[in-house]
């Protein structure tokens, strides 16, 4: 008796020629049928019968050997994030998925950890991707976006504090953060005002800004900023609370919702009361501020909305000679609360 394994060895693999077969139509119908050509007209009777089929003999199609008859994939690599991810990230980026999804892409996510700009091109080129979305985790380079177009990606997106040659650039403000979170501790009375900047290895792309944002804040209001540097662990809030009255601080911005809440708890334990002595301030407008005590005042964002940027990825992938533009994103208003 043979084993399961030599059986499933010599299982022969089905082809799009077994599905006409079975469905009783023509291999380039079953082409049209299950790449969703929209330019092709075919009756919805023969569609469910040619997925029908395909589906009783487990066939699915072979996504290099599309990719090699239409001269591309249909492939949108997204490099992983090398950083501690909230929920508002985690929402845009699900989105961004479904809305790729839903426009016939195949979403991939590459692990970039541990490579460095062009390196990480010519990794992510490898794929043949039909497109690129950077979110900033790599720092591309405008020789990083030529190989990637040499290797045949359409449309290179990047979303980050700065402007890529050669590529669509959705440019973020953060340092806009940090000066309307410390514009508002300024005009509620607050002198001596804390900017959390997290330790966590990759945040520095984010709170370096928003840092450098907050200083612009006070300039010659007589303000003073303080940066205090942070990881996101209970005994790392308790030693800094523990300081808090010997660093004489009446307020703070504390990067994000995350970090404010942890804080907070930290202050509220060591006896000091918020916003009595101390005056609390996080960014991205989480529904779990809503429901502290005192509530957290916040920096709502405005970030890029995920289908718009699919619409977009899709756009420069029908259009691959439209100019490289840059769009502004991060518009940012302080939501105040019951903690400022």
């Amino acid at each position: 008796m043979r084993k399961p394994t030599e059986q499933s060895a010599e299982r022969s693999v089905p082809t799009s020629a077994d599905v006409a077969r079975l469905a009783g139509v023509s291999r380039a119908t079953v082409s049209y049928v299950l790449n969703n050509a929209a330019a092709v007209r075919i009756s919805e009777p023969t569609r469910r019968r040619v997925r029908e089929a395909a589906e009783e003999l487990g066939y699915v199609p072979h996504a290099a050997a599309r990719s090699l008859r239409a001269g591309h994939s249909r492939m949108v690599l997204l490099p992983t994030a090398h950083v501690p991810i909230g929920p508002l990230y985690s929402q845009f980026f699900n989105e961004l998925q479904w809305s790729l999804r839903r426009l016939d892409y195949t979403v991939v996510q590459y692990g970039s950890l541990g490579l460095e700009a062009d390196e990480a091109a010519r990794a992510w080129a490898e794929l043949r991707p039909v497109a690129v979305v950077s979110l900033g985790q790599v720092q591309l380079t405008p020789q990083g976006v030529e190989i990637l177009k040499r290797s045949g990606a359409k449309a290179v997106i990047t979303l980050g504090s700065q402007r890529v040659e050669g590529a669509h650039a959705l440019v973020m403000d953060q340092g806009r953060v940090g000066r309307v979170a410390t514009e508002h501790l300024v005009e509620v009375g607050r002198r001596r005002i804390g900017v959390v900047v997290p330790e966590e290895p990759g945040l520095e792309m984010f709170a370096e800004p928003r840092l450098e944002g907050a200083r612009q804040a006070v300039a010659g209001t007589g303000a003073t900023v303080v940066a205090l540097p942070l990881r996101y662990e209970e005994d790392s809030a308790n030693e800094l609370a523990g300081r808090w009255r010997a660093l004489g601080l009446d307020a703070v911005f504390a990067y994000n919702d995350e970090y404010a809440m942890l804080l907070m708890r930290a202050l509220q334990d060591a006896g000091i009361s918020v916003p009595e002595e101390t005056a609390v301030v996080g960014s991205d407008d989480l529904l779990l501020g809503r429901l502290l005590r005192p509530r957290l005042s916040t920096v709502q964002i405005d970030m890029v909305i995920g289908r718009h940027l699919a619409e977009l990825v899709d756009g420069a992938v029908r259009d691959p000679e439209s100019v490289p533009e840059a769009r502004d994103l991060l518009a940012s208003r302080v939501v105040r609360r019951e903690s400022s």
